[in-house]
């Protein structure tokens, strides 16, 4: 991408340079003589062309293909990102539902247990109710069989006690008449 705008519009750089290294040229081999330093010839424009077309060369075979390569790769990583970032978004999403249904299904448990401890409350209560009713009953029946047993036995002893009573007064009516 940043190689791009370097080499963004290479004819225009390249006549740019070419005019610069003509006009350079010119100068120098106007105010110079022969066989000084730098001797300004023929070559000069050649060597310039040769730079030029290089730099053409190396912009449409590799600067172009590095820019696209580069360019791809960032395209590929914002898609990524943007996936990534949706995906984690559709996560807290799920996350949040989850939590929601979560606490919902615990408040029902906790509902649910309520009710049955309710129940069994009520049951015990009623079990314990039907206890008392049937010791009540219980008690009651074994008070009735020991009051007729009561009954029972002093009508036993009634008889007896007069049985007895006649037996003394038998008794002692004839040892009162064997004592007369």
């Amino acid at each position: 991408m940043i190689l791009r705008y370097f080499f963004k519009g290479p004819l225009e750089n390249t006549i740019t340079m070419t005019n610069s290294l003509f006009s350079l040229a010119l100068q120098s081999v106007s105010t110079e003589s022969e066989g000084g330093l730098f001797d300004f010839n023929a070559t000069l424009p050649v060597m310039a062309i040769q730079i030029l077309l290089l730099m053409l060369a190396l912009n449409l075979i590799f600067y172009k293909p590095i820019g696209q390569v580069l360019d791809e790769r960032d395209e590929s990583i914002r898609k990524q990102l943007t996936e990534a970032s949706e995906m984690l978004m559709k996560a807290e999403s799920i996350t949040k539902q989850y939590e929601l249904d979560l606490a919902q299904e615990r408040r029902d448990a906790q509902s649910i247990i309520a009710s049955a401890q309710k129940g069994a409350q009520e049951i015990v209560a009623m079990e314990i109710k039907q206890a008392q009713k049937d010791t009540e009953q219980l008690v009651t029946e074994a008070t009735n069989q020991l009051n007729s047993q009561k009954e029972k036995a002093l009508k036993a002893l009634e008889e007896q006690v007069n049985t007895l009573s006649e037996q003394i007064k038998n008794k002692l009516i004839s040892k009162v008449r064997f004592v007369q």
